[in-house]
């Protein structure tokens, strides 16, 4: 069974792609996520357990297997706020940018989460107002 960030890797894959008819049925835009589409979770455990979790685990361990996720928990990499919250954002080799289809309070809350859990305690918060400055 393909777990929620499963279909949304699916339907990101599907979003990327160009419609066979032509840039002429996007009104001329280039191809990206639907702004339509946003997850729902309002929490940082919520959105990792919904978003997260598929890949990098529920004990957020990471994983190897069909590709290399890797792991969360106690990660050093962590400690700059600006690293988790770029990978969310603009994502990077395998990892998709998750944050556009979350608003830049979801966003500060999950790398919040990840950054305050799974053994790491980093205590300086990403705020709303950095995340709203990353996106540009």
């Amino acid at each position: 069974m393909m777990g929620r960030a499963g279909a949304f890797l699916a339907l990101g894959a599907i979003a990327l792609s160009p419609p066979s008819s032509g840039a002429e049925d996007r009104g001329g835009a280039a191809p990206g996520f639907s702004p339509g589409v946003h997850f729902s979770e309002q929490t940082g455990a919520a959105l990792y357990a919904a978003v997260c979790q598929d890949c990098h685990m529920a004990d957020a361990k990471g994983a190897v297997g069909a590709g290399h996720y890797p792991a969360l928990a106690r990660n050093p990499k962590l400690e700059a706020s600006g690293y988790p919250l770029t990978l969310v954002l603009h994502g990077q080799g395998g990892m998709p940018p998750v944050g556009q289809m979350m608003d830049d309070r979801q966003v500060a809350m999950v790398v919040n989460y990840v950054r305050t859990h799974f053994g790491n305690a980093y205590a300086d918060a990403v705020t709303v107002q950095d995340v709203a400055a990353a996106r540009k």
